[in-house]
């Protein structure tokens, strides 16, 4: 198993340093409602173990052969570690095969740090201003998507690539565009009248994502 850079972890301690907690952890019980935007009901402190802030799951790589974007993504979100609840900081894995990618998405109000440990990345994302920033990244490089704006991940070596990213949220959401655009039930006169494209593109991608209208 890789050993993710301290880094990482420096920087997500700095991003949840600025979430003020009245207590020392909120150990999310999944299987009481989700309280969101507040989020989960803590777990009570007698029921704790260590276990509770121990999580496992990122030493394996995720299957990319099942992806049209021949991409898997491991995380260790509220959802899947209860210890992050409530801190603003989470982990995840990320694996391309070559030629994989994260499409174009953001996460509302979210940063992401993004460090690469194994193959090249071309990563980057658009400003506000609609400015791109884009960098091929190599082993050991890491570079910050700041909060909310559009980025993507792209594998353009010829091996397979590895990488870990550190997010500001315990419960971070996405927006992915292609999904947005073609994975729902948007009518087809909309998306053309709304993003210029042919009506007979549209019908083709709305095919492969799923989406219907």
């Amino acid at each position: 198993m890789r050993m993710i850079s301290p880094i990482i972890f420096i920087f997500s301690l700095l991003l949840s340093s600025s979430h003020a907690a009245v207590q020392d952890f909120c150990v999310a019980d999944l299987t009481a409602p989700d309280q969101s935007p507040t989020g989960y009901a803590c777990k009570k402190p007698e029921e704790l173990t260590v276990a509770d802030f121990v999580f496992s799951g990122l030493g394996v790589a995720g299957n990319t052969s099942k992806s049209i974007i021949k991409a898997a993504f491991t995380v260790a979100f509220t959802e899947q570690f209860p210890g992050v609840n409530g801190l603003g900081i989470s982990l995840g894995r990320a694996d391309f095969a070559p030629g994989g990618v994260a499409p174009l998405h953001s996460h509302p109000g979210v940063t992401e740090l993004v460090h690469v440990v194994r193959g090249t990345i071309t990563a980057g994302f658009i400003s506000s201003a609609n400015k791109v920033y884009s960098k091929t990244l190599k082993e050991g490089d890491i570079m910050v998507l700041p909060q909310g704006l559009l980025h993507f991940v792209v594998n353009t070596g010829g091996i397979p690539a590895e990488a870990y990213f550190s997010m500001s949220s315990a419960s971070p959401g996405i927006q992915t565009l292609d999904l947005a655009l073609f994975g729902n039930n948007l009518p087809t006169e909309l998306v053309a009248a709304t993003s210029f494209l042919d009506i007979t593109q549209i019908k083709k991608l709305k095919s492969t994502f799923h989406g219907t209208g």
